[in-house]
């Protein structure tokens, strides 16, 4: 898990550095209005590839590992190839309803141009249930570094200089979604090339029928679970959208795309952590113990990172972006609290859940996540703006983390609090109180943005080591990212 955890948070760091340059750029290149008529388009797209999929992506990574580990390669091919097949025609006709409702969904909103931008995207529908196909089928072969260089590499590698091609030629709207579909069908291109030379064993095999039901009678729920989720992605531009207009959402995007950096270590565990707890899952104490291992190391790296943007979200709103996007530091600083009390808690996708097969209870658990999401957004949207927004998505994140929690507890007898994350948790206060200072003493926010991290990240990790919070199996872990690591570990145990 760490290894494997280390290639794909690489490859996440890599991803974000090309996302938010894609975003700096964009930004440069069109005004808000612009680009908030993009998100819109791609929040419909996202939200209604969720109904095309059926889920069944998220088949291939709890079946496949289980074949694999009993040597029938032969299942494993099949259930590859029926989720192909089945998600490839599903996508297909949601595809063709994106191109009949274009002009009333264009209407609805009020903006012209958002039926040209549903049109052109809808193409991206069947691929994109083929894109997370292949991406599925990385995780549950255990080979994520291929993950890595098709999601984060390949993929915004072609679509940033797509796009900055585009809209330096004037494309406009047009060249903002033309460089999102050009970098979608590369990175395919690359994954399908990428699984047949890496996959033998399962390339090779000869094909056993797999019957579809038990699939989807696993993937469906998770399916649910997906288009909640999806839409609670994409729910804060809807209603913002409809009761201000899309350079309101343009601003919000940019917003969260700030303070959704701190997903980064847990998405960079979760390939790897659900297909390691379906091949354990009758095993209760190794799940436990892998469970409140990926806990304690996604809160310890996601705390300084968290308080850099809570400290620092108006100085790198304003340098990275521009000053007129400063305008969603509250909504980052909300945003960046409910991510971080989610992911201390395993995720909002339910990841231990999901590999233990509890795949109704995840479900169940999305749908409240959603109910609190629209609830708050719909009531304080039009009272405080995005900042509405950003209140509805974190109370929503921060009551699905606790929920997680309390049913893996009471349904599987296992919880993360230890005394080792209670000393990762103290750890950020000293920490936060040099970044409350950094704040208050200096005033250029290019020198807050250079002279924050370092604040925080010292005190940190000296607090880390005066409460001798490293323990001998953090040494095993870092062992197999870094040598280096290891070293640093094991000198500050002593």
């Amino acid at each position: 898990m760490a290894r494997e955890g280390s290639i794909t948070f690489l490859g996440n760091i890599v991803g974000k550095v090309f996302g938010f340059f894609m975003i700096a750029v964009i930004t440069r290149l069109v005004s808000p209005s612009v680009y908030g008529l993009f998100i819109l388009a791609t929040s419909i797209v996202l939200f209604l590839q969720a109904f095309g999929n059926l889920g069944l992506p998220k088949a291939i990574d709890y079946f496949v590992p289980q074949y694999l580990s009993d040597g029938e390669h032969d299942k494993a091919r099949g259930v590859i190839l029926v989720v192909f097949s089945l998600a490839l025609v599903s996508s297909a006709v949601v595809a063709g309803l994106i191109v009949l409702g274009a002009r009333p969904i264009a209407d609805a909103f009020e903006e012209p141009a958002l039926r040209v931008a549903l049109l052109v995207l809808s193409v991206t529908i069947p691929f994109l249930a083929v894109y997370n196909a292949l991406l599925a089928s990385f995780s549950a072969i255990k080979r994520l570094k291929f993950r890595v260089y098709t999601r984060d590499v390949i993929r915004p590698t072609v679509r940033l200089l797509a796009t900055a091609g585009l809209l330096l030629a004037g494309y406009g709207l047009l060249g903002v979604v033309g460089g999102y579909l050009i970098g979608l069908v590369a990175a395919i291109l690359a994954g399908a090339y990428f699984l047949r030379e890496n996959a033998p064993e399962i390339i090779g095999a000869t094909t056993t029928r797999v019957a579809s039901q038990p699939l989807l009678w696993y993937s469906v729920p998770l399916a649910f679970a997906g288009i909640i989720y999806v839409f609670l992605g994409q729910v804060d531009y809807f209603v913002i959208g409809y009761f201000y207009g899309s350079e309101e959402v343009g601003i919000y995007r940019v917003g969260y795309a700030l303070a959704a950096n701190l997903m980064i270590f847990s998405s960079s565990v979760g390939p790897i952590f659900k297909p390691l707890i379906a091949e354990t899952k009758n095993d209760r104490e190794a799940v436990r113990t892998r469970y409140r291992t990926a806990t304690r190391w996604i809160a310890g790296l996601t705390l300084p990172v968290a308080l850099v943007v809570v400290f620092g979200a108006n100085a790198y709103l304003s340098v990275v972006f521009t000053p007129q996007y400063a305008v969603a530091t509250a909504a980052v600083v909300i945003l960046a609290v409910g991510i971080t009390i989610s992911a201390a808690c395993g995720g909002p996708d339910g990841g231990l859940l999901q590999g233990l097969g509890y795949s109704r209870l995840v479900f169940l658990n999305t749908a409240v996540l959603l109910a609190v999401n629209v609830g708050v957004s719909v009531l304080l949207v039009p009272r405080i703006g995005i900042t509405g927004a950003a209140i509805g998505t974190a109370s929503a994140l921060t009551i699905n983390g606790l929920l997680a929690v309390g049913e893996c507890q009471h349904f599987h007898d296992v919880h993360p609090l230890t005394r080792d994350l209670g000393k990762v948790l103290l750890a950020a206060v000293p920490a936060a109180a040099g970044a409350s200072a950094v704040v208050l003493v200096v005033e250029s926010p290019l020198l807050v943005a250079v002279a924050l991290p370092a604040a925080v990240i010292t005190l940190y990790v000296s607090t880390l080591h005066l409460t001798n919070a490293f323990t001998a199996e953090d040494g095993e872990i870092a062992a197999r990212i870094s040598p280096a690591l290891r070293r640093a570990i094991t000198l500050s145990r002593r």
